[in-house]
């Protein structure tokens, strides 16, 4: 089978159960596991580089009310990789090509290949997307092994903080403007013993502002910008050093979001881990990433 995948995380799960000689194409931020890297990019990035966060979110509003992609398609190379099947999803414009750009594409190619996409809102539904794509590839049996060694990994951790007092927790996806995390995090948060102040489960990041952020009364923060690894969430949490500040929370922490927390993958586990460390690190003395302190 041949596989173009144009979402990371699908990237990711398409390597974990075990498909990765199987991808013929990923996007330009396919860039975990290592492997991925040598594989034909189809897409590039249309925003210039070394943006600051607010010309970001700028730049990405304005092209969204124009009904643009920031992700620009090679349509011709897709068309000679002679996909049998495209990943793709519809969840965030931000995050991927347009769906309805692929489904289009797809139409007019050979076969012709078959179009998934994985959208998924709340952490049952990632662990979901695993069987859609075993189905679709036939890969039940890893998809099984991999669900269950899932399920123990957050099974450990609840146990762990399963009679613990919870802090209160606020996870900022974005800092200029400030950004909510919501889908997801709301969850992991929930299940590493914490609770989300901020957040709602399975429903998107939102928009908020510092003083509603203030009024949470969060003892701990987490800053983990979109996209972003720990040491850029660092940066950009020393830069709103101020505003962070002014919130009183007792820690504030910066996460690698990138690779735990902004991709609904295989990883999101090591995300539940991380956070279960952050908030109980007597009680989960280990994690799978460093988590950043910001010295405020």
């Amino acid at each position: 089978m041949r596989i173009v995948s144009l979402v990371p995380h699908a990237t990711e799960l398409l390597f974990a159960l075990g498909l990765g000689e199987d991808v013929v194409g990923v996007t330009h931020e396919c860039d975990y596991p290592e492997l991925a890297r040598e594989i034909q990019p189809v897409t590039r990035d249309v925003l210039p580089a070394d943006l600051a966060a607010a010309e970001i979110d700028a730049a990405v509003r304005e092209r969204s009310e124009r009904g643009e992609s920031i992700y620009e398609l090679d349509e011709e190379l897709v068309r000679e990789l002679e996909p049998d099947l495209i990943v793709t999803q519809a969840l965030c414009h931000v995050c991927a090509v347009s769906h309805d750009e692929v489904q289009a594409l797809a139409v007019t190619l050979p076969g012709p290949p078959r179009v998934i996409s994985l959208d998924p809102k709340t952490y049952g539904e990632t662990l979901g997307d695993v069987r859609t794509l075993a189905q679709a590839t036939d890969a039940k049996d890893a998809a099984l092994d991999l669900i269950a060694r899932t399920a123990r990994r957050a099974d450990i951790i609840r146990l762990a903080v399963r009679d613990v007092p919870r802090p209160r927790v606020a996870a900022l996806e974005w800092l200029d403007p400030v950004f909510v995390a919501g889908h997801w995090t709301p969850q992991l948060i929930e299940m590493a013993g914490g609770e989300d102040v901020l957040g709602f489960a399975g429903e998107p990041s939102a928009q908020s502002t510092w003083e509603l952020v203030a009024a949470a009364q969060p003892d701990v923060v987490v800053v983990m910008p979109c996209g972003y690894d720990a040491a850029r969430g660092l940066v950009e949490a020393e830069e709103h050093a101020e505003r962070l500040r002014a919130v009183g929370a007792q820690h504030v922490v910066a996460v690698d979001a990138s690779s735990y927390f902004s991709r609904p993958g295989p990883r999101l586990i090591d995300g539940l881990e991380l956070l279960a460390h952050i908030l109980h690190p007597d009680r989960v003395p280990s994690a799978p990433a460093e988590a950043l302190t910001v010295a405020l």
